[in-house]
């Protein structure tokens, strides 16, 4: 029986080469996924819940919130910054902001939430195509997590926080207390004209000296 020829140098550095690529290959591929366009129809489907604007605070159409998106095969975390209404598909994701809130300043605990909707392409079975399936729609807290968590194997979504202003916060507090706070002048202000300065009194003569007396 013939025996297979030893590999040669140069064959030897040709496979070498190929395990470092498909290495590198492997790496890329643990690489987060670049986003891409959302189907149509997610953009625009209303949300479970419609969003209720307040009398306090940002209107919710201007609110800007911080999700994280975490993928737990290759555990690889990504921070989605969305406007209130936007679709972010990321990979075989798709996560909608429908709106945020946080509590007023001065309300105890503070809390911040995000009403989320999220659908991922996945097959029902292995005898099925892939389809879009919604796996979680609701709100989702950043102090208690727990409440209402995304309930998937593989993708996990949560809030970080939610940019939005309450009145009176883009100044100094300090500030706008005192300046608030500050007598002010009642009634109005006099319209007659001032009257007209006095001419500066003439300084007095000087008195002449007097002539001593002198006898004849």
């Amino acid at each position: 029986m013939r025996r297979a020829p030893a590999l040669t140098g140069l064959a030897r550095a040709g496979l070498a080469f190929t395990a470092l690529a498909l290495t590198g290959c492997s790496q890329q591929g643990d690489s987060a996924p670049e986003a891409t366009e959302v189907p149509a129809g997610f953009a625009s489907s209303a949300p479970a819940a419609r969003a209720v604007e307040s009398n306090f605070g940002t209107p919710v159409k201007d609110r800007v919130a911080t999700l994280g998106l975490l993928n737990k095969r290759n555990n690889l975390t990504q921070d989605l910054v969305m406007k209130t209404g936007e679709s972010r598909r990321i990979g075989n994701v798709i996560v909608k902001l429908a709106n945020c809130e946080k509590t007023l300043p001065w309300e105890d605990p503070p809390e911040t939430g995000a009403f989320v909707q999220v659908w991922v392409e996945e097959r029902a079975n292995v005898s099925q195509p892939l389809s879009w399936h919604k796996v979680f729609s609701g709100w989702l807290f950043k102090n208690a997590p727990s409440l209402n968590v995304v309930e998937h194997p593989v993708y996990d979504v949560w809030v970080k926080d939610c940019a939005m202003k309450f009145p009176g916060e883009e100044e100094d507090p300090a500030a706008f207390a005192s300046s608030s706070s500050a007598a002010k002048a009642s009634g109005k202000p006099s319209t007659a004209p001032a009257p007209p300065a006095s001419p500066a009194a003439a300084p007095s003569p000087a008195a002449a000296p007097v002539a001593p007396a002198t006898g004849r």
